[in-house]
């Protein structure tokens, strides 16, 4: 039970295992938004990779949720800040959903057997489901714009540590150690350890504090998102 973490989007074909659960993070924000929704109630959810088909939705009667650069697409009702998602009026919905990374990263591992959503809001609820699957784990993390970034490869890291420390999985995969490294050094302050960090400096630009500190929160939505077919549902 091998695990690898691939840091971007872009080099997804180099790692690509039929055998393999693919977990998709992109911590900052958009898997922890779809996370924190099917916590409050969201049904199912249509990751799409452009805004372009998400408009096909809006235009079909969908909820629809769009971000680009960290800000909701104008004329859509969402983004990907979690606090969107935490009201009644999207229990029992279908949403389709659009991101500048982890959309995009959700269709690089299209070709995959299973893809889950990774969050540090559901880090023990991965570890579990993955520890119970008995598989062979690839951790595909959304970065920026296909460019590395800090905080997805420390959700690796933490859960890739886990399991091979608790749970009998291997790895002698260089970015699966570097990333069970990083998260060593940062995990008794994930905020601090990422003061500096690119994504974290873009979001406190738009005054999306709030938004960090929640999605480095672990273990507040304790429920696996699941792709089958076109939809995300909870596993």
């Amino acid at each position: 039970m091998k695990i690898e973490v691939c840091y971007t989007p872009q080099a997804y074909p180099l790692f690509h295992n039929p055998d393999a659960v693919v977990v998709v993070i992109d911590v900052l924000r958009a898997t922890s938004a779809i996370t924190t929704a099917f916590y409050n109630g969201v049904l199912k959810m249509i990751p799409v990779a452009t805004v372009e088909e998400a408009l096909e939705y809006k235009n079909n009667g969908f909820m629809v949720a769009a971000e680009r650069n960290g800000e909701i697409v104008e004329g859509f009702d969402l983004g990907n800040s979690p606090f969107g998602y935490m009201n009644s009026k999207v229990k029992g919905k279908t949403i389709a959903i659009t991101t500048t990374n982890g959309t995009q990263a959700i269709e690089a591992a299209k070709k995959a057997s299973k893809i889950i959503i990774g969050s540090f809001l559901n880090l023990d609820a991965i570890i579990d489901y993955l520890n119970a699957e008995k598989k062979e784990v690839l951790f595909v993390c959304a970065g920026w714009k296909n460019k590395f970034n800090l905080e997805d490869t420390l959700l690796a890291g933490a859960v890739a540590d886990k399991l091979i420390f608790k749970h009998g999985f291997d790895t002698h995969c260089d970015s699966t150690l570097a990333a069970i490294d990083l998260y060593k050094i940062a995990k008794h302050d994930l905020v601090k350890y990422l003061a500096n960090s690119s994504h974290r400096n873009r979001l406190a630009n738009l005054n999306l504090e709030r938004d960090i500190k929640y999605c480095l929160t672990p273990n507040q939505c304790p429920v696996v998102p699941v792709m089958q077919g076109k939809f995300l549902v909870k596993a």
